[in-house]
C-alpha cells in the first residue's frame, strides 16, 4: 500500500489533533497580504525552523512550510527546501488545505443555530428530501460524523477509478451514491464513524438553508471576516499562484500530483486552497472559537461525540473509533490534548492548522514529500515536534 493511498484510507488521520476546552477570544486584525519569511529569526523562531530543515531530512520532505503565532502575533514564518526542482519553497505558496473547508462547515453551521435558522438535531430531510434515512439523519449527525454513512473514499470501486485516473472530476452525486450503495454502518447517532459524504451532503443542506452558494456563503461568514485574503474556493484542479507543488508515489511512481483533481474531497465550495499565513489564521479563529459564541463554541468541542466509538458486528474497530474526552471529533474539527485541529492528508500535499488555548498558540504546517517519506501526515509529525518545543506541558502528541 502506498503512502498516499495509505493516507486516503485512514480517515482517522483527521483525528489527529486538538482541543477540549478553549477560551473565546477577540482576533488580530487581518494578516499583511504578503505572507512573507521572517527576517533574522532568532531564538524560539531560529528553533522553529531548526525543526523544519532537521525534519526535511529525517522524513525526506520536499518542502516545509511553517508558521507560529502567540495571541495572533507573529513568532515566525519560514520555508525549507524546494516547491520544484532548484525552486526554493517560500511561505507565499498556496496549497490544498481539504478538511480546513470541513472546519468551516462546521463553524457556519453553528452559526446558523445560534440565528435560530436551524436546529441543530432537525432532520435534514427538509432540505434533502430524497437522500435515504434523511429522517433519521440531523445537522449534527453529519456535522459531527456519527450519521452511519459509510465512506466512499474506503470503497474497493472508488479507490480504482481514483487512481486509474486523478484528473477526473467527480460530482457530489456521484461520490454520495457511492456511499449510499452500502448499508448504514450504525443506527445514526449511535456510533462514531468518518466519512466524507457527511460533509459533502452538510454543504447541500447549508445552501439549500441559506439559498446561497457555498463558496459565497463561507466568504461571507468565514473567509471575509477572517481576511483570509489567500484563501480561495475552487471546484477544479486550480492553484492561484505562486504553487507549492505536491509530488507522490500512489500509482506505483514518484510523480507530480499538483494538479490531480480534488473534487471528490469535501463538498464543492469548500474545496479550499491557502497560503502558510491563511492557515495560521485559520487555526487561531477556529480554535478560539472567534466566529461563534461561547455556548455554540462548547458545542463545536463536543457536540456528544465523547463516548461513542465501538465496533459492532458490522462496524469494525477501525472505522468505529472511540471518541474519548481528550480525543474525539467535535462538529467539524479535532480536538486532542487540549488543541484544537483539522490536519488535510492527500495527493502529495500533508497540512496542519493546530490552536492549544492556553498559550494561544497557533501552528501551521504544510509539507510536500519525496520518494522515501514514511507514511501518514508529514505535517502532524512536524507540528507535534513544534508543539513539543514551544507548549511542553501540552503535549499534541501520543
Amino acid at each position: 500500500m502506498t503512502r498516499t493511498r495509505t493516507a486516503v484510507l485512514c480517515a482517522a488521520a483527521l483525528l489527529a489533533s486538538t482541543l477540549q476546552t478553549a477560551v473565546a477570544t477577540a482576533g488580530p486584525p487581518p494578516h499583511d497580504r504578503a505572507c512573507a519569511a521572517t527576517r533574522n529569526p532568532q531564538g524560539q523562531a531560529r528553533k522553529v525552523l531548526d525543526i523544519a530543515r532537521k525534519a526535511r531530512k529525517d522524513l525526506d520532505l520536499k518542502a516545509a512550510l511553517v508558521k507560529v503565532t502567540v495571541d495572533g502575533r507573529e513568532l515566525v514564518t519560514g520555508a525549507v527546501g524546494e516547491s520544484m526542482t532548484d525552486v526554493p519553497a517560500t511561505p507565499a505558496m498556496h496549497f490544498r488545505t481539504g478538511s480546513v473547508g470541513i472546519a468551516f462547515l462546521g463553524t457556519v453551521l453553528l452559526q446558523l443555530v445560534e440565528e435560530h435558522k436551524v436546529g441543530l438535531d432537525d432532520p435534514v430531510s427538509r432540505w434533502l428530501p430524497h437522500l435515504p434515512h434523511a429522517d433519521k439523519i440531523t445537522l449534527r449527525m453529519l456535522g459531527d460524523s456519527t450519521s452511519g454513512l459509510h465512506d466512499y473514499v474506503s470503497d474497493p470501486v472508488f479507490l480504482k477509478k481514483l487512481y486509474a485516473d486523478p484528473w477526473q472530476h467527480w460530482t457530489p452525486r456521484e461520490v454520495v451514491g457511492i456511499s449510499l450503495s452500502h448499508p448504514l454502518w450504525y443506527k445514526p447517532g449511535t456510533n462514531w464513524s468518518y466519512s466524507h459524504a457527511n460533509f459533502v451532503l452538510l454543504g447541500r443542506a447549508l445552501e439549500k438553508i441559506t439559498h446561497t452558494p457555498l463558496d459565497r456563503l463561507l466568504r461571507q461568514r468565514v473567509i471575509g471576516p477572517l481576511g483570509l485574503r489567500n484563501t480561495r474556493s475552487n471546484d477544479t484542479a486550480v492553484i492561484p499562484q505562486p504553487v507549492l507543488h505536491a509530488y507522490d508515489d500512489e500509482r506505483g511512481t514518484y510523480e507530480e500530483s499538483t494538479y490531480w483533481n480534488p473534487s471528490w474531497t469535501t463538498a464543492p465550495g469548500a474545496i479550499l486552497t491557502q497560503d502558510v499565513c491563511d492557515l495560521a489564521r485559520s487555526g487561531q479563529a477556529v480554535g478560539s472559537g472567534e466566529l461563534l459564541s461561547k455556548r455554540s463554541f462548547r458545542t463545536q468541542l463536543n457536540p456528544g461525540t465523547v463516548g461513542l466509538g465501538h465496533p459492532t458486528a458490522s462496524c469494525p474497530a477501525t472505522i468505529c473509533l472511540p471518541m474519548t474526552k481528550d480525543f474525539h471529533f467535535g462538529v467539524g474539527v479535532v480536538v486532542k490534548n487540549g488543541w484544537v485541529v483539522q490536519n488535510p492528508s492527500f495527493f502529495g500535499y500533508a497540512a496542519v492548522m493546530a490552536y492549544e488555548p492556553h498559550k494561544r498558540l497557533s501552528i501551521a504546517v504544510s509539507t510536500t514529500v519525496g520518494p522515501n517519506a514514511p507514511g501518514g501526515n508529514t505535517a502532524q509529525t512536524v507540528t507535534e515536534r513544534i508543539a513539543r518545543l514551544l507548549d511542553p506541558g501540552h503535549p499534541l502528541a501520543g
